[in-house]
């Protein structure tokens, strides 16, 4: 079996489990940003094609790899494949659902504390020599603990609720959305109640995303939900940069229409420095903490991701279906 692989080569071997070393499988590595005509050049008779979570894979490409069975992200998101073609030519679409929510929803957590507990610029005071100054300002202007917020979780899927149970933990009120609400006795087990949209935009203190990236999503954040929220709410994104108006959210952040914002992935990635939501004015950006979409690479999240790519190889070379199909077939 030839496999193809868009991604960081030293990540791969790093975590590829010994039951591969072991078989039969030769690997072709493209960097991120190969185009159709690289990756083809490597491998075109390829029976699968692991994709770094952001890297595309269209109908061209499909149409001129004639073996090719089974397209597997090696995240979460698969936007960026065309599941609708993959699914009329009977390959695979899959991803690694559930692998990384644990780390996700620590990094959705560390987010809100560090915007509530001014983390940035109180870090940025204590080395300029201002640590009393700024702390006598926080103590007038207040310090708001994670647990007396309210917090509104956009999406209900792995990562919504494994940072459903760290928010109970601080004591939150959690709410949440979802395109199909969950039944009474799911939402008492969780300590999660349902709001709709509307409603959970205007009255949270924090708004958390945590859903993919579909035509009804894309874009979603945009200045009619940015002006639903209250001025001293923040939003939390660890999803992904395309739920948001890149637009839009500047324009709330500069005229004060919400508190702030923890992002740890804007689009588009790579995101260069003077983005919109990056290049902010002034204290504006104070308001603001941004990390380099780190909330899903963690080291046991990876091993648990490969683990899953490489068993669903495995199952297509025993002849079964591989695991978290997510094109319909």
């Amino acid at each position: 079996m030839k496999v193809l692989i868009v991604g960081s080569r030293d990540r791969y071997e790093k975590f590829l489990p010994d039951s591969i070393r072991q078989r039969d499988i030769e690997l072709f590595f493209a960097p991120r940003g190969s185009s159709n005509e690289d990756l083809l050049a490597l491998a075109p008779d390829a029976q699968v094609l692991l994709l770094d979570a952001i890297s595309p894979a269209d109908d061209d490409l499909m149409a001129a790899m004639p073996n090719l069975k089974l397209i597997h992200s090696e995240g979460v998101a698969y936007n960026a494949i065309d599941t609708e073609a993959a699914q009329r030519r009977g390959i695979f679409v899959c991803n690694n659902r559930g692998c990384n929510a644990d780390a996700v929803a620590e990094q959705a957590l560390m987010l809100m504390l560090m915007l509530l507990r001014h983390g940035i610029t109180g870090d940025r005071a204590v080395r300029e020599g201002r640590q009393i100054q700024y702390k006598e300002q926080a103590m007038a202007h207040g310090i708001t603990e994670l647990g007396d917020c309210t917090v509104g979780l956009i999406g209900l899927g792995d990562t919504a609720q494994s940072t459903a149970r760290r928010l109970r933990a601080f004591g939150c009120t959690v709410r949440y959305f979802a395109p199909h609400r969950r039944p009474p006795d799911v939402e008492t087990a969780m300590e999660v109640s349902y709001m709709p949209l509307e409603k959970l935009i205007a009255t949270c203190d924090i708004i958390s995303l945590h859903c993919p990236v579909t035509d009804e999503t894309c874009g979603m954040v945009d200045a009619h939900f940015l002006s639903l929220m209250k001025p001293t709410a923040y939003l939390i994104n660890t999803g992904r940069g395309d739920l948001v108006d890149n637009a839009a959210l500047r324009a709330a952040l500069i005229e004060g229409r919400i508190a702030g914002a923890g992002l740890d992935t804007i689009y588009p990635e790579p995101t260069p420095g003077d983005h919109p939501l990056v290049a902010l004015p002034g204290e504006v950006a104070d308001r603001v903490v941004y990390a380099p979409h780190l909330g899903g690479i963690t080291t046991g999240s990876f091993q648990r991701a490969h683990q899953n790519m490489w068993d669903s190889v495995l199952s297509l070379l025993a002849g079964k279906r591989p695991n978290n199909i997510v094109n319909g077939l």
